[in-house]
């Protein structure tokens, strides 16, 4: 079986499709707007050296929510789905559930 590895502060994420808003019967898509990315935490990399030799951890964990912008995540197709690998510290919110 094959699987996808995140590797140093990389983080693999699944796409969640956010939906379009209605108005009665009327989809009204948001046309020219840029939104960021949500996805959910599938694997997290083990994390990197800084600079200055310190080991920093990405501070999120499988089955987070996250937003991520468009531009900078990498979009990759593996065995017939899409997935988002972007760097821990492009991740903008961690989305907590109340």
């Amino acid at each position: 079986m094959k699987k996808l590895v995140p590797q140093n502060d990389r983080v693999l994420l699944k796409p969640i499709e956010e939906g379009e808003h209605t108005y009665g019967n009327i989809i009204i898509p948001d046309l020219g707007k840029e939104r960021p990315e949500m996805g959910e935490v599938l694997a997290v990399g083990p994390g990197r050296f800084s600079e200055f030799g310190a080991f920093l951890t990405p501070d999120v964990k499988e089955g987070d929510i996250v937003l991520v912008p468009k531009i900078g995540t990498i979009r990759v197709e593996f065995d017939g789905q899409e997935y988002y690998i972007v760097p821990s510290r492009e991740i903008l919110a961690i989305i907590e559930q109340e």
